[in-house]
């Protein structure tokens, strides 16, 4: 029998920073929505720590990229699941929380709802990618399904579970940059140009030489008047990118590296070079006309291609609007001629610059009007309202 008045008991689970961000973003919409105290308890990062979740496991730990770090840790990690199994069936929550992660997340979700427990995910995993045979097993191990992007609850129509299109976190994150003053960045020519070679050493090492050169050729293209920055997501990587410029023969005069600031830059920049992942979408909430980039190793792309089947387009924006509203350079394709010749016509085409303004603030418009964590609190809410 439940004890009147007693705590509700949210197990939230997030083990990368992202989701660490968003889960902390949810526990505070939660509060704001549900009567009485709540306990959140499980794995995440520094944010939901702050928001007063009792951390079983960091972030630190469980931020893993590849498959390599994942073997290496492996006992690691199935010693935490272990613990995190018994830790369901010893607190006994109301509900078990994960958000994104999916490789442990949606293992946990099957055991607790295998054994009665309320199960909702947060961040529907990519099966419009790769896998879409998982479908019907995800749909079989969540009471709730919240989605960022608006064509995935379509995905799950044929299955028995609620999947809701809450709107993209983003959004708010994006609609905040836009409040701030406006950062004093270093600009230095009349041409402003963001440069985001990735968030990982190996996409640095292998990117950053070809946006320099495409920079050089810019610069040279448009009389020596541009500016660009790197904003760096971490002082190491900010080290490995200057070690990279400094190596690399053919590179732009006026070139700064800034810590962080991402979404500061590409909202003052006049276009972008990105590297293919989230900071894309980031580049179209700040409204910055961008060119998508990326080369992998060919064993790595090949072994892309194979998995990912029926995706046209690799960038996120371009997924979401159903067509390219950003070009996509990717292997052999990313050149810097081509690249410098695609950031030079919105630097210089009035016309071809308005054409990707108006595209970019159409694809924004299908990722929501904001408040994605409150939509997705209430429903959050609803469920439990009706499970206690």
């Amino acid at each position: 029998m439940p004890v009147p008045n007693a705590p509700l008991r949210i197990l939230i689970c997030a083990g990368e920073v992202s989701g660490d961000m968003h889960a902390a973003a949810l526990m505070r919409a939660l509060r704001e929505r549900l009567t009485g105290p709540v306990e959140f308890r499980g794995f995440g990062g520094d944010a939901m720590r702050a928001e007063g979740a009792e951390l079983l496991y960091h972030t630190d730990r469980t931020a893993m990229v590849g498959l390599t770090p994942v073997i290496m840790n492996l006992p690691f990690l199935l010693g935490m699941i272990r613990h995190l199994k018994r830790e369901i069936l010893g607190w006994k929550p109301d509900l078990v929380l994960t958000v994104d992660y999916p490789g442990m997340n949606l293992r946990l979700a099957r055991f607790a709802h295998d054994r009665g427990f309320k199960t909702v995910h947060y961040i529907c995993p990519q099966v419009w990618a790769w896998h879409r045979d998982r479908i019907p097993k995800i749909a079989r191990m969540l009471d709730l399904l919240l989605c960022i992007f608006p064509f995935e609850p379509a995905l799950f129509k044929s299955t028995p579970l609620k999947a809701l299109f809450t709107g993209h976190p983003l959004v708010d994150r994006a609609a905040e940059a836009r409040a701030e003053a406006p950062a004093a960045l270093p600009w230095q020519g009349r041409h402003r140009i963001a440069l985001l070679p990735g968030s990982r050493a190996s996409e640095i090492t292998r990117l950053l030489p070809r946006l320099l050169s495409a920079a050089a050729l810019l610069d040279q293209r448009l009389g020596g008047d541009c500016s660009f920055i790197i904003p760096a997501p971490t002082p190491k990587m900010r080290a490995l990118g200057e070690t990279v410029a400094a190596a690399t023969r053919t590179r732009p005069q006026r070139l700064c590296f800034v810590d962080g600031q991402a979404r500061q830059v590409m909202l003052q920049a006049h276009a972008a070079a990105v590297a293919s992942g989230t900071a894309t979408l980031e580049a179209c909430l700040m409204r910055c006309p961008t060119v998508l980039v990326y080369a992998a190793s060919t064993v790595t792309y090949l072994a892309a291609r194979f998995v990912i089947k029926g995706v046209k387009h690799l960038g996120l924006a371009n997924i979401i609007a159903g067509r390219e509203v950003m070009p996509e350079l990717l292997q052999n394709a990313f050149t810097p001629q081509r690249l410098a010749e695609l950031l030079g016509r919105y630097l210089t085409d009035a016309d071809v610059r308005a054409a990707a303004l108006a595209d970019l603030d159409a694809t924004n418009a299908r990722l929501g009007a904001g408040n994605a964590s409150a939509r997705a609190a209430e429903a959050i809410a609803a469920l439990l309202s009706t499970a206690r």
